[in-house]
């Protein structure tokens, strides 16, 4: 039954569920082990935005890309996910001493600090440092 104040519209994203190439488990324990992604008994993870201390309060933003951008490359996936960070100076440094290439960033734009880097698989994966825009924050 649907309470008086539904309006019958998707509120936000519930889950990222992706299929790997080769090795699930591998490809879970890279992202737990380079992004910090801790895992559950069950093989996944359940990401709360009651831990998320970021200035913004906390969003998901949601996109569809025209069918010839650029915007994945060089990942040939259709798919991008962004993940937002706590600490990009942090964490890039950590996967730097990984021997994992950043392939683009850190960039600093009107709502935060980005970069970019590729999963063991080839997916582009995007890192996000959510931030206010104001004097303190820009590079």
């Amino acid at each position: 039954m649907m309470s008086d104040n539904s309006t019958g519209k998707v509120t936000g994203i519930g889950g990222v569920f992706f299929l790997a190439n080769e090795s699930h488990e591998a490809l879970s324990a890279w992202y737990e082990k380079h992004l910090g992604i801790a895992l559950e008994p069950w093989g996944g993870s359940v990401l709360s935005w009651q831990n998320d201390q970021a200035e913004d309060g906390g969003y998901t933003v949601w996109n569809v890309a025209p069918n010839d951008s650029e915007w994945f490359a060089p990942s040939s996936a259709r798919f991008m996910i962004n993940y937002r960070v706590d600490n990009m100076a942090a964490l890039l440094e950590k996967l730097e001493a990984a021997g994992i290439d950043i392939i683009k960033g850190p960039d600093y734009v009107e709502n935060g600090v980005f970069a970019w880097l590729l999963d063991p698989e080839g997916n582009k994966v995007e890192l996000w440092e959510p931030k206010i825009w104001d004097e303190k924050n820009k590079r």
